[in-house]
């Protein structure tokens, strides 16, 4: 029994043994002692140390209980890792001194409302600044900084510079190289008064049987050699209302202008404006009175209206020559010819055959066969095929010179009409013709042209853009001084109640839109047509009953692509002087597209106005039929319910019960509508005429009284007719 208690002792301070090993890995706590003190008190622990130490058995023993042990090890938990916060950069945008608020906006991103917006925050004054304005450093970097950006000093990026490139004319002539040249001689005047047949007589051709209405609506260039051998250059210019634009730019490409005046007629408006337009472009006058065959003529009448224009003939001590002519008759045409001869050459007309060529085009048109043609003058120089040629935005190499008889040419003098086939685009009539070195440089010209004229359209758009958002920030600032004092639920309030409104009224808006509109499409056989067309057209100032809108506009005839664009935006095609082929009606037949082509200007507008009425809404006009007053009232019991009646007699016109009625109190109507009954005597009758008494009641409860006046009226609805007057 002591042997086995024995072995318990050394089992137990073997336990002990190990435990005191593995103290140093273990964190003590207090339990533990108390517990290690409690069960061996430290008199059995000092006679336990006394003893003998134990077997090599014991120690080998304890081996795997110190693997046991080492295994049981707490492994400590990995704690997770943050996810590093990367600091957010700022945009640096760079500056530079005198910058200015369009460029800063640039700069930054932004829109310009915004820097202004960011400016009215901070202490600065911004009533006066504009997008173009310079902005100090200190607005600079207040605008930057309030964006969260941060800035960075640097040198002003320089623009690159355009090279200007544009073709001009050479300086004045050596007069060693002026030679004599003929005259250029415009005729102007008012429509149908005889101009046309002036020139037929003159050139011996029947131009006035071609024309649609016997009307001129072309400038025309003709050459003209007289009995005398004399040559003469002549310009036919339109008399019509339309064609202004046409007679002016006739005036500034001629040297002489005979005004041709009806001596029936006398002084007409396009007369005053031909007059006005040889002031303006500064060419002498001759005045031919034209119709002097007709018994009602009166030449000295002419001259004496003429007088309050300034145009004082030779007889009244002025230096107009005036020559009475009967164009149709072919009298006195020699006279009028010597004139033109004889101012010629007081005028002493010159000009420098060598060179570069200058000239002036008259006008344009697309051919079939030979593209965009130009008619043009020749001013300088000697024209001959081949030569590089820049007008307006478009440049040609010469292919062909033809005269007014498609007679070919190989060089074209001063003074001398010519169409030249070439053209690359078609230019604008009134455009200035000057000759290049090579196609290179004729390129480069057209090239800064177009340049030039995208830089002016975005300045003009800038203008526009810098007022609108005058406005705006205007009403920006109202808007947020409106907040000054106010809580931020008051803003809210306010902010809420403005949203609302404005919400309904889109609606309005959208109804706004919906009025009535009329697209169309423009072609004409030359650039004046059109140009004549588009004139007329900008004087359209009833937009408020229907909106004109132009879609589109050119030269030559009807293409598929015309017919196309007018589908697309639901447009008519008006033509003037061209032409659709079957192909073109037959699409445009399919796809609902209209085609109205026109010979004569004034039959084109007289179209246009009538679509343009078409799409008005119908009028309703009242015709009166007629009146009666009210003499007594009755009550007559109809049933279970009692009806006013009134006792009337008739005073004008009758009364028809299918008709519509009013009833009328001091000019003032208090109802309209139908009778229920209508009666003469006990009889119930369709209608009542002048001077019988009836009795009538009405469809609707209304008080009526003794003097009243009852109207008989019929309703009719007539269609409404555009207000809109081309002036012709």
């Amino acid at each position: 029994m002591k042997r086995s208690m024995l072995q318990r002792i050394e089992r137990v301070l073997q336990l002990h043994s190990l435990c005191r090993q593995l103290n140093p890995l273990c964190p003590r706590s207090l339990s533990t002692r108390q517990w290690r003190s409690a069960l061996f008190p430290p008199q059995s622990l000092a006679a336990v140390h006394h003893r003998p130490q134990t077997s090599n058995f014991l120690e080998t023993t304890t081996q795997p209980c110190r693997f046991l042990s080492a295994r049981k090890e707490k492994v400590q938990k990995k704690e997770k890792l943050q996810p590093i916060k990367v600091k957010e950069q700022k945009k640096v945008v760079e500056v530079w001194h005198n910058m200015t608020i369009r460029e800063l906006a640039k700069a930054m991103g932004r829109d310009i409302d915004d820097i202004y917006e960011t400016l009215m925050y901070s202490d600065f004054d911004v009533d006066n600044l504009k997008p173009s304005s310079a902005l100090t450093p200190e607005m600079i970097k207040a605008t930057i900084k309030k964006s969260g950006m941060k800035h960075m000093y640097m040198e002003k990026k320089e623009e690159k510079i355009v090279e200007n490139k544009d073709a001009v004319k050479r300086g004045p002539a050596d007069p060693s190289l002026l030679v004599p040249r003929h005259p250029v001689v415009a005729i102007m005047g008012h429509v149908d008064h005889g101009k046309t047949t002036l020139l037929d007589q003159l050139r011996k051709s029947q131009i006035t049987a071609m024309e649609a209405g016997g009307i001129t609506q072309h400038i025309g260039a003709f050459s003209v050699y007289l009995a005398s051998g004399d040559k003469i250059t002549f310009l036919d210019t339109p008399g019509h209302a339309a064609f202004s634009a046409m007679r002016e730019r006739g005036a500034h490409v001629t040297d002489i202008i005979i005004l041709v005046v009806a001596a029936d007629d006398g002084v007409m408006k396009q007369t005053i404006e031909s007059i006005q337009h040889a002031k303006n472009a500064r060419v002498p006058v001759i005045l031919a009175i034209n119709k002097c065959d007709k018994p009602e003529a009166n030449p000295e009448r002419v001259k004496m209206e003429l007088l309050s224009h300034n145009i004082v003939c030779e007889e009244f001590g002025g230096d107009v020559q005036a020559i009475t002519i009967s164009a149709l008759k072919g009298e006195n045409l020699q006279a009028l010819a010597e004139a033109v001869i004889t101012l010629s050459e007081m005028l002493e007309l010159k000009a420098d055959r060598t060179g570069l060529v200058e000239g002036t085009v008259i006008e344009c048109r697309t051919d079939k066969g030979k593209g965009p043609v130009t008619t043009a003058i020749v001013q300088r120089g000697t024209l001959k095929k081949g030569a590089v040629l820049v007008a307006g935005k478009a440049w040609a190499k010469v292919r062909l010179m033809l005269d007014e008889n498609n007679t070919v040419l190989n060089e074209v003098l001063p003074s001398m009409p010519v169409e030249i086939v070439g053209w690359k685009e078609l230019p604008s009539a009134g455009d200035e013709i000057l000759e290049v070195e090579s196609e290179q440089q004729a390129k480069e010209v057209v090239q800064w042209r177009t340049y030039i004229e995208e830089q002016e359209k975005i300045e003009k758009d800038l203008e526009v853009i810098e007022l609108k958002q005058k406005e705006h920030r205007e009403a920006h600032r109202k808007h947020l001084d409106s907040f000054i004092g106010m809580t931020w639920k008051q803003k809210s309030a306010v902010l809420y109640r403005t949203k609302k409104t404005l919400m309904s009224k889109r609606p309005a808006e959208t109804t706004a839109r919906d009025k009535a509109t009329v697209p169309i499409i423009i072609k004409g056989d030359v650039d004046g047509s059109v140009e004549a067309i588009l004139g007329v057209l900008d004087t359209y100032d009833a937009d408020h009953e229907c909106e004109l809108d132009l879609v589109h506009f050119g030269v030559g005839d009807i293409s598929e692509s015309d017919v196309a664009l007018a589908e697309t935006f639901s447009a008519s095609i008006y033509g003037f002087n061209v032409n659709a082929n079957k192909s073109i009606q037959q699409t445009a037949s399919k796809s609902d597209v209209p085609i109205k082509l026109h010979k004569v200007i004034y039959h084109l507008f007289d179209d246009l106005k009538e679509e343009l009425s078409s799409r008005l809404p119908e009028l309703t006009e009242e015709t009166v039929k007629g009146e009666a007053s009210v003499l007594a009232l009755f009550d007559v019991s109809v049933g279970k319910k009692t009806v006013q009646v009134a006792g009337c007699r008739v005073q004008k016109g009758l009364l028809d019960k299918k008709m519509k009625f009013k009833l009328i109190r001091n000019n003032n109507v208090l109802w309209e509508g139908s009778l229920t009954s209508l009666k003469h005597h006990k009889n119930d009758v369709p209608t009542v005429k002048t001077g019988v008494e009836c009795g009538l009641s009405l469809d609707q409860d209304v008080e009526i009284k003794v003097g009243d006046e009852i109207i008989c009226f019929e309703e009719k609805t007539v269609p409404q007719k555009i207000s809109w007057d081309p002036g012709f």
